[in-house]
């Protein structure tokens, strides 16, 4: 198994993920109980199936159907500690994802999940962020909530059991950014994450929002969680392209039962 941190290119900032490289999947409790073990946002399974890799995502508390940073993780131990070249093509849940080396680190391939505003407010919403207005919208698995500045996401304290209301969704809150186009930070205690240090998936819907109210499809963004991480951003058509760069952190044996 190995630990990477995920969009960054210094250890103990972005995102941690742990990456497992199989010859097929193990029993799908063992798994889950490897990343409960782990108690990382993700632990990433991976398997090859001829032409590319299938992918599987377990936060410590279930199976996820979509994660960017445990994507990123995953290819650059397969790219960099495993020495496989060329284009990963990985097979998932939500579709193909494809990942290739760029100057940047690595380039990957999402599909655009185009943003559903909200004309009306849930009640749990209100609950958190008060009887003023509010611009929200969603996607399959997110509530997204976007504040006045960059001030007030870094200050936002969140309400986790308010939070968990809004299930089976976690929150994104976002905000046009100070040295960024936009900034964000997200928290999913439903998965058994307080607060994600950085999040490729959400972007997957960020970025056409961003894109279409700054009227430009190259965005640069930032997590601003207490770890940070910076993403470059791109809207292409159906796909979102997200560029960062990774740094092995742990190379470890599992014992397995």
């Amino acid at each position: 198994m190995y630990q990477v941190d995920a969009f960054t290119s210094a250890l103990f900032r972005g995102n941690p993920a742990a990456v497992l490289v199989l010859d097929d999947w193990l029993p799908e409790a063992i798994m889950q109980n490897i990343a409960a073990e782990n108690n990382l946002a993700e632990t990433a399974f991976v398997r090859p199936n001829g032409g590319g890799w299938d992918l599987r995502w377990f936060t410590p508390v279930h199976e996820a159907p979509f994660c960017g940073h445990a994507t990123l993780a995953t290819s650059h131990v397969l790219a960099h500690e495993m020495g496989i070249d060329g284009q990963l093509v990985f097979e998932t849940q939500v579709g193909t994802l494809r990942v290739d080396r760029s100057n940047d680190g690595y380039r990957l391939d999402f599909p655009n999940f185009p943003p559903d505003i909200l004309s009306e407010i849930p009640v749990p919403l209100r609950a958190i962020f008060g009887p003023g207005e509010v611009k929200a919208f969603r996607n399959f698995e997110n509530m997204f909530v976007e504040l006045a500045d960059e001030r007030a996401v870094v200050d936002f304290v969140p309400d986790l059991p308010a939070i968990l209301k809004l299930d089976p969704l976690s929150l994104v809150i976002t905000a046009r950014g100070d040295e960024h186009d936009f900034v964000s930070r997200y928290f999913a205690p439903l998965a058994g994450i307080p607060e994600d240090p950085v999040t490729g998936s959400i972007h997957a819907t960020l970025v056409p929002y961003w894109a279409q109210k700054l009227g430009k499809t190259n965005l640069s963004a930032f997590q601003r969680s207490s770890r940070g991480g910076h993403l470059l951003c791109e809207l292409k058509g159906d796909r979102v392209l997200l560029s960062g760069s990774a740094v092995t952190f742990m190379k470890a044996q599992i014992y397995l039962p």
